[in-house]
């Protein structure tokens, strides 16, 4: 992380924005047993509590592919706040895990069928 600082292009170097540099990893935890004081001082590593997952900080800047790292805890209470696709959440009332739409995920494959090119090139 200490390699990648380098200085902003543009106006922000005037505005105080002189600094920037690459993102480390995050780790997210359940229980706090002292996780927190051992990685911060650590620069570029972020800590975040599985009870306030905050997007920005999971996907920086919209990319999805931060590296991630969870704590048992953490993993074993995901399933508690979220839910399942068969149980509800014990923390939001009434919500479920979205199912998905399609049960084939492969469109191309589909599209190249011989059920569905009668269809839509019907003489």
């Amino acid at each position: 992380v200490y390699k990648s600082q380098r200085f902003r292009a543009g106006k922000g170097k005037m505005r105080n924005r002189r600094r920037i540099q690459r993102r480390g990893p995050l780790i997210v935890y359940g229980a706090d047993k002292g996780i927190r004081k051992a990685f911060r001082n650590i620069p570029g590593v972020d800590l975040m509590n599985i009870n306030k997952l905050n997007l920005l900080k999971l996907a920086p800047g919209g990319h999805v592919g931060r590296f991630i790292i969870w704590t048992k805890s953490a993993f074993e209470k995901l399933d508690a706040i979220y839910g399942t696709w068969r149980k509800e959440s014990k923390c939001k009332a009434g919500y479920n895990l979205p199912s998905p739409k399609m049960a084939n995920t492969d469109l191309t494959r589909l599209l190249k069928s011989d059920e569905i090119r009668k269809v839509l090139r019907a003489p």
